[in-house]
């Protein structure tokens, strides 16, 4: 898999590596300001704008990053769901519970259209 085929798909993880790089990079830069100032007056500005967003950045790296987990864990989920769904409907048949069939509803719940728009996973 090249680079940006990777970044392709996992664009929130790539995202969340560029944020955090810039994250990184305004914390020392700022940083840097802050050392080179005697006066408190002189290095508020490098923490405003270097700290401030730094630290913002690394916040935005961090939802990104989580959000990307969290969509691993929900297709995997699906994945699960189908084959259950799947394995539900060519072992046991038709499916009663209290005189209502049941079938339908699970046909509906993750139907074919989530094969054809995820593939099999």
């Amino acid at each position: 898999m090249g680079f940006l085929n990777w970044v392709r798909v996992q664009w929130d993880r790539a995202a969340a590596l560029a944020a955090i790089v810039i994250g990184l990079v305004a914390l020392l830069l700022g940083w840097i300001g802050v050392s080179g100032q005697s006066y408190v007056a002189k290095q508020l500005p490098y923490i405003v704008s270097g700290a401030l967003f730094g630290i913002f950045m690394v916040g935005v790296a961090a939802v990104l990053w989580i959000s990307a987990d969290l969509r691993d864990e929900w297709r995997e989920l699906r994945g699960i769901r189908v084959l259950l769904r799947d394995e539900l409907a060519a072992t046991a048949g038709p499916l009663s519970v209290g005189g209502a069939d049941l079938t339908s509803e699970i046909a509906a719940v993750g139907g074919t259209h989530e094969r054809e728009r995820f593939g099999d996973l």
